[in-house]
């Protein structure tokens, strides 16, 4: 076995480790507080709702703007942060993914309560994860997870999305082996990597609400002014 194959499977195993690890720390430590975020949303946009289910039936042309400078504002962040951690070259890699994991699982509480969807139950945390694993490009069988029980299906799919998060990275992480070199790749690479689930996710919770507006018996006192993005 090549010397450059064995230095890239070492890496693969650091970053998986490392995305795991980010992962489930984020899972246990980032909390985002629906509830006065939601408040906050409400007046920056304007908005006289009063619950939850009153901004699922908000236009998406009144909500996508500000899902929008989410996702950038996060993509930003995560660029300066791999910039900083870049100079390191491989060394920064567990450093490095410890912070993309959080501020990914900030991006999509944010997300989730843009679109109309808490997480303060078990059911909604359930959601959360479904619209990461969504991000992910993971189709983990929600029919299958819905019977098992939340506090052994969540965890479950905090590891697969960390494990798909790893996989993302490492294939281009091969850029960071010449530190001088790998602080604007890093940066290029957290920022495309949070802009990219950021849209996925955007996605994921687009399309949820659409399913909850076609509901026959579902009534909102928000029309749907344009249709959802192709």
């Amino acid at each position: 076995m090549s010397v450059q194959r064995i230095l890239s499977e070492r890496v693969y195993g650091l970053l998986r480790a490392s995305s795991r690890a980010g992962f489930r720390h984020a899972y246990m430590r980032v909390r985002l507080d629906p509830e006065a975020y939601f408040e906050k949303l409400r007046r920056h946009l304007g908005l006289p709702v009063q619950s939850w289910s009153d901004l699922q039936y908000v236009s998406d042309d009144t909500l996508n703007p500000h899902a929008d400078r989410v996702i950038k504002t996060s993509a930003r962040t995560a660029a300066l942060e791999g910039i900083g951690f870049g100079l390191g070259g491989v060394a920064a890699v567990l450093p490095d993914f410890g912070i993309l994991a959080a501020i990914t699982v900030r991006m999509l509480q944010k997300l989730s309560v843009t679109h109309g969807f808490s997480y303060s139950t078990d059911e909604e945390l359930f959601g959360l994860w479904l619209a990461a694993a969504s991000a992910a490009g993971l189709d983990l069988g929600r029919d299958l997870l819905e019977k098992q029980a939340m506090e052994r299906v969540v965890p479950r799919i905090v590891d697969a999305v960390a494990l798909r998060a790893g996989a993302e990275v490492a294939e281009t992480v091969g850029s960071r082996v010449i530190p001088i070199l790998s602080a604007g790749a890093a940066g290029a690479l957290n920022y495309w990597f949070v802009k990219s689930w950021g849209r996925r996710a955007q996605r994921h919770f687009l399309v949820r609400r659409n399913t909850i507006r076609a509901l026959p018996e579902q009534t909102g006192p928000y029309l749907l002014q344009s249709p959802l993005p192709s």
